[in-house]
């Protein structure tokens, strides 16, 4: 049967504009977008067998573009356009916290640090440069390394925060093994750079390492 077919409260699109998104499974928001199905498959049912094959909606965001493509009723149309969303979906949230007066809101800053780095595959260090007020002057990517580990210089830090004529930073980085326990060598370069950063009077405000349960806060352990 059709989704057309259907009873119109039970209808992917009916049901989102009537009751909201937050009303849908995974499976009935992966068909909207999807909008079609195969032979003999409506778009819900496309979408469960994918959330099947990617064990889950995460595993079908994260998905390369060869993984993605070789599903049925997917190709290279359908990743530009899943790409676009969820690049939207990161600038939303940029521009979120970019807009607030103050950013000392953490789970705000957990959330926009676990979009940009817990489903990389590479360990990337990066900083959120801040103003007097604590209102983001940037986001950077500062290093990106192998599986395990990711090259920082406190010399490159120092620069990028000058560059933005920071007054306070919040440094993040991911661990691909989905572990967030802070390593010892973790915590002796949030020294290293506290240290150099002091000397052009920019405080260290946090260190989170993310990974697949809720990123790991350094100012919360009492280690800043």
């Amino acid at each position: 049967m059709s989704i057309r077919d259907w009873p119109a409260g039970e209808r992917p699109r009916e049901k989102l504009l009537e009751r909201g998104a937050a009303a849908l499974s995974d499976a009935e928001l992966l068909a909207i977008f999807l909008r079609t199905g195969m032979a003999g498959k409506s778009a819900v049912d496309l979408a469960r067998g994918l959330l099947t094959r990617f064990d889950g909606l995460r595993g079908l965001l994260a998905a390369d573009r060869a993984q993605f493509c070789a599903a049925k009723g997917l190709g290279d149309a359908k990743y530009a356009q899943l790409q676009a969303v969820l690049e939207m979906g990161r600038r939303h949230l940029g521009e979120e916290i970019r807009q607030r007066e103050a950013l000392n809101d953490p789970k705000t800053v957990r959330r926009f640090l676990q979009t940009r780095l817990r489903d990389l595959d590479r360990e990337v260090f990066a900083a959120l440069f801040l103003d007097t007020q604590h209102r983001l002057l940037a986001y950077e990517e500062l290093s990106v390394g192998t599986l395990d580990s990711a090259a920082v210089y406190p010399r490159e830090v120092v620069k990028a925060a000058l560059k933005c004529a920071a007054s306070a930073v919040i440094f993040a980085h991911n661990h691909p093994s989905g572990v967030a326990e802070p390593s010892a060598s973790d915590r002796l370069l949030t020294e290293r750079l506290t240290q150099a950063l002091r000397l052009i009077d920019v405080r260290v405000l946090d260190h989170f390492v993310v990974g697949e349960a809720a990123p790991v806060s350094f100012a919360e352990r009492g280690w800043l």
